[in-house]
């Protein structure tokens, strides 16, 4: 039996400790292994609040005495100093205060090894179950681990020693974990382990691992202390302490100031990790929002990039899109969401939809950024009064635009966005004066307006969210004129440029999303289209059908000739049923036959469901069934009705002109 000797006043049954307010705060004297725990909790208890010790007795101060404390868990021969133990344990805890200044659960693993050496330990490891620092995959409960064990990954590493010979395993690689070892132990029971003298004898469990016996003996371990890293029931790891340079080996008391600190970390590890689990989860909820592939058609070839903003910041709402329209055309968008999170990817995903539907409706872009408009307010408003819903601001900025291959003209509108950058074939970079328009969503009541630029073939544009041009210190317009630069490659493909313009921000600070879609346009031969007008009469059909026919055997399409000649005897007597003035039809061949008629008529027409006893309604049934989609479109005098069929099974060689699939990217 050894003894703890502390000071205390006469007539007082406590150990004490004043804080700053002179609040006295004391523990009953108490005897054995729970002494030394009262010791390190009081210590821990208090760490936060800066304390003045009790008034030092003068030497002759007689009436101070000294009190015993009993204790049956301290190796023999060793005498703990109470004073010595709080100088160790403020000191470790005291640092522990820096712990918590990132919500990067790897870089808080590595501040954990970093704090404990070299005042408590030579080397120290930390290893994380692997579900933490990715934010993936379930918790592993303490108690519910069976015959497979939980996949650790190092996530730090400190030494006293240059380069960490003592590591086996650098940050981010996974840990072997040996069966039949203390670390089983401790990740099967959630309890510590503490080895005062490694042995490395035959048989042991050392003996066993021949990679740790390696670095054991060539570094000079001797004694060992395995702690689990807990939180809520949740097992998140374990920490190892080693000692080489100090002779001392852990003792009884350095585990319980171990496991008081291990347990302080686990707080900012479990932060770190389910704040990293959220991120991750918002992350792949915008990733599967994101399109896989984008379909440039005829029109354009297409490519793209996507990084998340740092991880302080989160995932916000950016979204890309590339859709295909009627007439070989496209609409390219791109788009901001306000905030950042969960929220924000999940209100993304309801905008792109949202812009889907309407680009569906083949608007102009001015007026489909109106019908935008309205949806994010009414989105709001629906928000707003949910009552599991707080009040927020639901916004968002937007480019919109459609290019069209058989003009090469481009019809641009942005509410509150900025503008495309613009690369013509020779590198030169513009950024066209676009009126900039409102945000969505904030019920401005400005209208919007668009702008047509004709393109030359082989023409650049970039679409770009503010993370690509924004950083702190760094004016927006010489960010656009470092992405205008990256891009000014004409020689090099879309994928090389994307990599070029992400790379001129991967230096700045992430504080925003940064997406970019990049597209070169593309033009469509005057020996791929086919147009006619057709008188409004009645020999319109035949002839309709006639010319059709002929155009079809010309492009070698002949195995489409039937099907086509139904669709356009079908159109064109609605043409001249419901129009009066001429009728124009037009074949399109490019990765898909398009055939459209036209005429002066500003109903759209709507397919019905036909009683066997009617003699009309069928004829859109049978356009449907026929082609690959149809639909219909404003035009500038009337409208276009239109139909598409694919050239798989057409007879004879197909177009020049395939669709491109371009697969997106992120960083």
């Amino acid at each position: 039996m050894h003894a703890v000797h502390l000071l205390r006043p006469p007539r007082s049954p406590s150990v004490g400790f004043h804080d700053r307010t002179g609040i006295s705060h004391g523990c009953d004297v108490v005897t054995g292994q729970s002494a030394i725990r009262s010791i390190v909790r009081l210590l821990a208890n208090l760490f936060l609040c800066p304390m003045s010790p009790l008034p030092k007795p003068s030497e002759d101060d007689s009436s101070m005495t000294k009190t015993t404390i009993s204790t049956n868990c301290v190796t023999p021969g060793r005498q703990i100093n109470a004073s010595d133990m709080s100088d160790t344990a403020f000191a470790l805890l005291d640092e522990q205060g820096r712990l918590g200044s990132t919500l990067d659960v790897m870089q808080t693993g590595q501040e954990l090894a970093e704090l404990a050496v070299p005042q408590f330990a030579d080397y120290v490891a930390v290893d994380l179950e692997q579900s933490v620092p990715f934010g993936e995959g379930p918790p592993v409960r303490i108690g519910s681990i069976g015959e497979r064990f939980p996949v650790l990954r190092r996530a730090g590493v400190a030494s006293v020693r240059r380069g960490v010979p003592e590591a086996a395993w650098v940050r981010g690689e996974p840990v072997y974990v040996p069966p039949a070892s203390p670390f089983t132990d401790v990740l099967r029971t959630g309890r510590s382990h503490i080895e005062p003298v490694l042995k490395t004898v035959p048989g042991s469990w050392i003996d066993r691992d021949p990679v740790r016996t390696q670095k054991i003996h060539e570094n000079g371990m001797h004694s060992a202390m395995v702690v689990p890293i807990c939180a809520r029931r949740v097992l998140l790891g374990m920490a190892l302490f080693i000692r080489t340079e100090n002779p001392a080996p852990f003792q009884e008391d350095d585990l319980l100031l171990a496991e008081e600190f291990v347990r302080r970390a686990a707080v900012s590890l479990d932060n770190a990790r389910q704040y990293c689990r959220e991120q991750s989860a918002a992350l792949a909820l915008q990733r599967n929002l994101l399109p896989h592939r984008l379909r440039g058609g005829a029109a354009v070839e297409a490519a793209s990039r996507y990084r998340p903003a740092d991880i302080d910041r989160g995932v916000g709402g950016d979204w890309f899109d590339v859709i295909p329209l009627s007439g070989a055309r496209v609409a390219l968008v791109v788009g901001d969401v306000v905030g950042h999170g969960i929220n924000a990817a999940a209100t993304m995903g309801r905008f792109r939809t949202a812009v889907h539907t309407l680009a569906g409706m083949e608007l102009p872009s001015d007026e489909l950024l109106a019908h935008l408009d309205d949806t994010v307010q009414r989105l709001a408003e629906g928000d707003s009064d949910a009552p599991d819903q707080c009040a927020g601001v639901v916004g968002a900025t937007c480019l919109y635009a459609v290019y069209d291959p058989l003009t090469r003209r481009c019809t641009v509108a942005a509410a509150g966005h900025p503008p495309p950058a613009i690369v013509d074939p020779q590198g030169r970079v513009m950024f066209p004066d676009l009126p900039t328009g409102a945000p969505l969503g904030f019920g401005l009541a400005v209208p919007f307006e668009a702008m047509e630029l004709e393109l030359p073939e082989g023409t650049l544009l970039a679409f770009y969210t503010d993370g690509m041009i924004e950083t702190r210190g760094q004016d927006i317009e010489e960010g656009m004129h470092r992405l205008g630069t990256a891009l000014a490659q004409p020689g090099r493909s879309l994928e090389e440029l994307c990599t070029r313009a992400m790379a001129s921000v991967e230096d700045q600070e992430a504080f925003d999303d940064a997406s970019l879609l990049l597209v070169r346009t593309r033009s469509i031969s005057p020996a791929q289209v086919a147009s006619w007008t057709l008188p409004n009469d009645q020999t319109a059909v035949r002839h309709a059908r006639n010319l059709a026919a002929g155009q079809l055997a010309e492009w070698g399409l002949e195995g489409l000739v039937d099907d086509m000649k139904l669709i356009v005897s079908e159109l064109v007597t609605n043409a001249v049923r419901h129009s009066a003035g001429p009728i124009r039809l037009r074949l399109i061949q490019h990765h898909v036959l398009t055939l459209e008629v036209a005429d002066d008529d500003v109903n759209s027409p709507r397919m019905r469901s036909a009683r066997t006893v009617d003699e009309h309604g069928r004829g859109l049934a049978l356009v449907a069934q026929l082609s690959r989609r149809w639909g219909t479109r404003p035009a500038q005098d009337g409208k276009v009705v239109w139909a598409e069929a694919d050239l798989a099974h057409a007879s004879g060689p197909q177009s020049s002109v395939l669709p491109v699939d371009a697969p997106t990217s992120s960083t």
